[in-house]
Parts: structure tokens; C-alpha cells; sequence
């Protein structure tokens, strides 16, 4: 289960700076570029076995006091790269948490098998034919 929005957004600290890429004039004045920095280990909506999944999954992307970054600058906006960044996170923490079912395995049918060495057979009957026969 995940945290709501309002959960996420008490616990999240937002830094802002300039950000690169067009904008005219307008990016050298206007701090764009937002990154978003989350404390997973502070998080206490999370269980301590949840918090080691998403230290686990998402090594990666945090830093080494176990700050998790989230980076976005893709909008001339600083509101709507905020908001890109509270899905990317919302995003990245669906993933992390999702258990993969284990894999039930299979044996491969008799029928496949012999239509396979069926086939095999055919091609290497195919391929003897095709030698010349010394008289």
C-alpha cells in the first residue's frame, strides 16, 4: 500500500536551482529546475522489511545517507517540474514495492517434444538425401 499524496508531500524536501536548456533570457532568472530529496529511512508510513526493499531496489538513486533524488527540468515551469517530480517518485516507489510472483515451473508437453524431434528427423533425412552416392 502506498503513502497518499499529502503523506509524501509533508516529508519531501524540495530544492530548487537554475536549469539548463532553452528558456531564452527567462533561464537565467527563473530557478526551474527542481529536486526532489525523500528520507526513506525517516518515512514512518513505510515497514522496516518495506524500507529495506526500497533501500534495495532503488540503490541507485539514493545517496549515501540514504537520501533518496529525484530530478526533473524538462518544463520551463517550476510548478509543473514539481509535479513531474511527485509522480516520478509516487512512480518509482510503486515499482520498488511490487512483489514479482514467483515463477511456477512448467514441463514442456510430450506432443511439443515430439513435434520437435519430428521436425529434427525430417531436416536430417532431408539433408542425407541431398549427399552423393558413391557407385
Amino acid at each position: 500500500m502506498l503513502p497518499n499524496r499529502e503523506e509524501i508531500l509533508r516529508s519531501a524536501i524540495f530544492k530548487t536551482s537554475r536549469s539548463g536548456g532553452k528558456g531564452g533570457q527567462n533561464v537565467n532568472k527563473v530557478s526551474s529546475k527542481v529536486e526532489l530529496v525523500f528520507n526513506v529511512e525517516t518515512f514512518a508510513y513505510f515497514s522496516d522489511e518495506e524500507k529495506a526493499q526500497l533501500k534495495i531496489k532503488l540503490q541507485n538513486r539514493m545517496d549515501s545517507e540514504g537520501l533518496l533524488h529525484v530530478v526533473s527540468q524538462e518544463d520551463r515551469s517550476q510548478l509543473l517540474n514539481k509535479e513531474k517530480n511527485i509522480i516520478k517518485l509516487i512512480d518509482l516507489l510503486k515499482k520498488a514495492l511490487m512483489v514479482q510472483k514467483k515463477r511456477k515451473p512448467t514441463k514442456i508437453p510430450k506432443g511439443v517434444i515430439e513435434k520437435r524431434l519430428k521436425n529434427k528427423a525430417s531436416t536430417a533425412e532431408k539433408k542425407r538425401n541431398r549427399k552423393v552416392v558413391d557407385l
